[in-house]
């Protein structure tokens, strides 16, 4: 372990006296992967974060924030699989891919369960996250009270045609991220999912393996999607969110008073992010439109009808507990 200790010397020079200063290394150096681009929000308010968590720790902790998964060409599941082995210390991570390690995180990806991003923000705060965290722990992955960043809700962009009903997805190439609640939500509006990572969207898209996508209007727009698509169409099928999230034992190597400056630093962090997320999704349609892309709203209603059979199998899946912690912020599905 190596202390922060500056060191100054002079040396004269005629009239001029030059000093030198010598920095030895933060006691710990941490890394924070992320799969957002440089200019997101997202990454804008994770690099202010740990800067004042070092101003906070006398220059102790510094953290390298890579964005894009500092272009991991496995993307979101395999730096998950980082985090887990202790090869670095925070990610951040949407529940439907961090249900591969912890199955009832997936219940963050429930079709049409919640209203709105406030809305989710408001259950991951609530029971239903204390609940989430805790099963994290028993994977040796650390979650954060009010630390659930956004990503907005997700809709349907693409190049063969609008989505105005379920049967307009029949046999459409979708592509999914990497979770089984993608997958049977698209098949039960008769969609094919196709896994593609984030970091391979576009090109899917431009080079025809898929006819669409589902993501965030600001995510479209950020990662340029609006030069491979023609379409959106406002599904609002599902919330995204990205966790905060620690190695178990990496987090348990930090000091007491370091592990408090994070935990108070991180939610006020999460809320100028939400914040700054949802003005980006509320100019992502302005800003698409205005580079010709067609956007049409959508009556939620036939989609939800398709649903049944799906909630009934999460039901059992995510168990009674998890279950019910959502039907209290959501009502019965």
């Amino acid at each position: 372990m190596l202390t922060r200790r500056a060191f100054v010397s002079g040396a004269t020079l005629g009239s001029l006296t030059v000093f030198s200063r010598t920095i030895r290394a933060a006691d710990f150096t941490l890394t924070q992967y992320h799969n957002q681009a440089p200019d997101s929000p997202l990454h804008t308010r994770l690099v202010e974060m740990w800067a004042a968590i070092g101003k906070d720790t006398g220059g102790r902790v510094e953290t390298r924030v890579l964005p894009e998964n500092n272009k991991h060409p496995g993307s979101d599941p395999a730096v998950l699989t980082m985090l887990v082995a202790g090869e670095i210390e925070f990610f951040t991570l949407m529940g439907g891919i961090l249900g591969n390690v912890v199955p009832v995180a997936e219940v963050q990806q429930v079709p049409f369960a919640f209203r709105s991003a406030e809305h989710a923000h408001t259950a991951m705060d609530g029971p239903l996250g204390a609940y989430l965290r805790a099963e994290m722990a028993a994977k040796g992955i650390v979650g954060f009270p009010v630390g659930a960043f956004d990503n907005g809700i997700r809709h349907i962009g693409g190049n063969t045609r609008a989505i105005v009903t379920p049967a307009d997805l029949a046999g459409m190439r979708m592509r999914i991220p990497a979770g089984k609640m993608f997958e049977d939500t698209f098949r039960a509006f008769g969609a094919e999912p196709v896994l593609v990572n984030s970091s391979g969207i576009y090109a899917a898209l431009k080079s025809g393996d898929v006819d669409a996508q589902e993501n965030p209007l600001g995510y479209m727009n950020l990662f340029r999607h609006y030069e491979v698509m023609k379409y959106v169409s406002l599904t609002s099928h599902m919330w995204s969110g990205f966790n905060m999230l620690a190695n178990q034992a990496a987090w348990r190597r930090l000091p007491e008073d370091v592990r408090a400056i994070i935990e108070r630093r991180l939610p006020q962090a999460v809320r100028l992010q939400r914040r700054d997320q949802e003005a980006e999704n509320a100019t992502a349609r302005t800003a698409m439109a205005g580079r010709g892309l067609a956007f049409n709203e959508v009556d939620t209603a036939p989609f939800r009808a398709r649903l049944s059979g799906v909630y009934e199998s999460w039901k059992k899946t995510l168990g009674t507990k998890c279950w019910s912690l959502l039907e209290t912020e959501v009502g019965t599905l």
